[in-house]
């Protein structure tokens, strides 16, 4: 660990759990990079089948990241996608690219009419969690609305194989308001979805840090409503 590391690491207080403003305004000042880093969160949930914990969320600030959006669609629903502002639009030629390993994109949206051949990509798109799901609402034939949430600040989430779900919540230059509130939402998300079998706490802990800061543990309680 680097000096600067230390330094952070004892400006936290490790037997405390933080209201969400005092530890945005603490990760704020101890982070050292030179680029404008990201507010990651980790969110420990405590559930039997973790395959399950997964879900979307519009965050009410966005990222700050810009995202690659990939659509598989014909016709006029690929000139929708192209002027609704996707990076990357086509069918069987994109497909095939896909296949010999192509994954320089963030989210995957397709048609409904297209998920035969696509549902194909399962071992390329599954293993990087880019499957286009009708839950999700990135299988549709609504191609502008789910590009406009997409780049708005829409994050997918899943639980690792630990029980972890690990998020990145805006940019630090974001106003401490904003990132707060980023926070604040994606808690409160997860937990609406929290399955109806989950018995008792089901985050039992989160910890919010910059891309190269230490964790501060938030107080849950106090993220609630």
């Amino acid at each position: 660990m680097g000096k600067k590391y230390i330094d952070a690491v004892k400006q936290i207080d490790k037997s405390r759990e933080y209201n969400v403003d005092d530890a945005v305004s603490l990760i704020k000042k101890i982070s050292q990079t030179k680029f404008d880093s990201t507010m990651e969160s980790h969110f420990n949930i405590k559930y039997k089948s973790l395959q399950n914990v997964r879900g979307a969320i519009q965050l009410p600030h966005g990222t700050g990241k810009t995202v690659k959006i990939l659509v598989f669609a014909k016709g006029e629903k690929a000139e929708e996608a192209k002027n609704a502002g996707a990076d990357y639009v086509g069918d069987d030629d994109l497909i095939e690219k896909v296949k010999g390993g192509w994954v320089d994109f963030n989210f995957v949206v397709s048609t409904p009419d297209m998920m035969k051949e696509v549902g194909k990509l399962g071992p390329v798109l599954g293993k990087k969690g880019l499957m286009p799901k009708p839950k999700a609402g990135t299988v549709t034939m609504d191609i502008s609305g789910i590009l406009k949430q997409l780049k708005s600040g829409r994050v997918e989430y899943r639980a690792d194989k630990s029980g972890v779900v690990h998020l990145g919540l805006g940019k630090l230059s974001f106003e401490a308001g904003q990132l707060s509130e980023n926070i604040r939402f994606a808690y409160n998300a997860i937990m609406k979805d929290k399955p109806s079998d989950a018995k008792g706490d089901y985050i039992v802990s989160a910890y919010i840090a910059g891309t190269m800061t230490p964790g501060i543990r938030l107080n849950t309680k106090e993220l609630r409503g």
